[in-house]
């Protein structure tokens, strides 16, 4: 069984990994729903945005490698860290869910990340701004993708409602984590890497509540509790998630195609 590797966990490296290790978990769930989508269609469209998400998790885990020291390449990072490791977003690890679920957290999350990699096209590291150029167009597909399954199923049956209802109530309780700062934002901040989440807040309450004023449904209000994946400290779900990720790279060390 291959070790874990020792992370350098500087603000910069957990930075990065915020972002891209939310992409990764996130692209996981999403796979999930191949085979499983209501239509064809969306089997082909979530497989697509997942496919996005990894792509946008390799260029991130590439470059936290690079700046971290230690030589670790993309698939070490992706495979072979510890669980308080991973600094996603708690919202990605919660499990697939039903399509309900799964458009509101996409639009949620796609919301997030459309907005940072605008901010992050102006990063003062070349490789960020580069990858933000690119990644800001995918994500805005997602979110309108995903926006307009929220508007359809908001604005649909007694039943669709119902759900998508349920589905908000349940993920808006994870919301607070996405625009919690401490000292991992405050140094990328001051660096020039790339903003504190918390500058997001008004603009992506803006884009949601237009959203679901689209689909006629009411912004749930925001609770006390607070997830803590951007920590390292996740929910229950996460370790699941890892053991199927990781069990071929750890059972078979250096394996390659």
């Amino acid at each position: 069984m291959q070790a874990s590797i020792e992370l350098n966990r500087t603000p910069a490296v957990q930075y990065l990994l915020r972002i891209g290790d939310t992409c990764l978990v996130l692209a996981q769930r999403l796979g999930e729903w191949c085979g499983h989508a209501p239509v064809l269609e969306e089997d082909i469209a979530m497989a697509n945005i997942a496919l996005d998400l990894v792509g946008q998790a390799r260029a991130l885990l590439t470059h936290a490698g690079r700046i971290e020291g230690r030589e670790h390449d993309e698939d070490q990072l992706a495979y072979l860290r510890d669980e308080r490791d991973y600094f996603n977003l708690t919202i990605a690890e919660l499990p697939r869910g039903d399509f309900a679920f799964a458009v509101v957290r996409n639009t949620m999350v796609s919301t997030l990340l459309k907005l940072l990699w605008q901010r992050l096209a102006a990063s003062n590291d070349p490789e960020v701004a580069a990858i933000a150029g690119k990644a800001v167009k995918e994500a805005r597909y997602h979110q309108q993708h995903s926006g307009d399954w929220v508007v359809r199923l908001g604005d649909g049956t007694d039943e669709s409602r119902r759900r998508t209802e349920k589905a908000l109530k349940q993920l808006w309780l994870y919301m607070p984590e996405l625009f919690f700062s401490d000292a991992v934002d405050a140094e990328a901040g001051a660096s020039g890497l790339g903003p504190a989440w918390s500058e997001l807040r008004d603009p992506w309450l803006a884009e949601m509540q237009q959203v679901l004023d689209a689909a006629g449904l009411a912004m749930p209000k925001e609770a006390a509790f607070r997830s803590t994946g951007k920590h390292g400290v996740h929910s229950e779900h996460m370790g699941y998630i890892l053991a199927e990720m990781q069990h071929l790279q750890r059972s078979f060390p250096g394996g390659v195609w």
